[in-house]
């Protein structure tokens, strides 16, 4: 039995607890997912960039109440992506005996 690859995107720990925190809601703020994960600003800064270059999430940023606003937002790849990597990871946690 071969394993499927898992996505070098999602593997990574702190990209992946980005993911799974935008596929339970519609947009979230910077800091909230720099609270939920525990990263640091300049950390998950760099990590956001590399989900956006790989299309998974859109990152849009504007003045609210006259302050800097970070929304993320996970597209319908990053979605389907995230949908493959957990089928993938299942593969890994129950193997099916051929």
């Amino acid at each position: 039995m071969a394993f499927n690859d898992l996505d070098p995107i999602l593997h990574s720990q702190l990209r992946l607890a980005v993911v799974s925190l935008l596929v339970g809601v519609q947009s979230a703020e910077f800091t909230f997912i720099k609270d939920k994960t525990g990263a640091t600003a300049g950390n998950l800064s760099v990590q956001l960039n590399k989900l956006k270059e790989a299309g998974y999430i859109d990152i849009e940023k504007r003045f609210h109440n006259n302050y800097p606003q970070t929304l993320c937002k996970l597209t319908p790849q990053g979605l389907n992506a995230f949908e493959k990597y957990v089928e993938a990871l299942q593969q890994y946690i129950k193997p099916k005996a051929e």
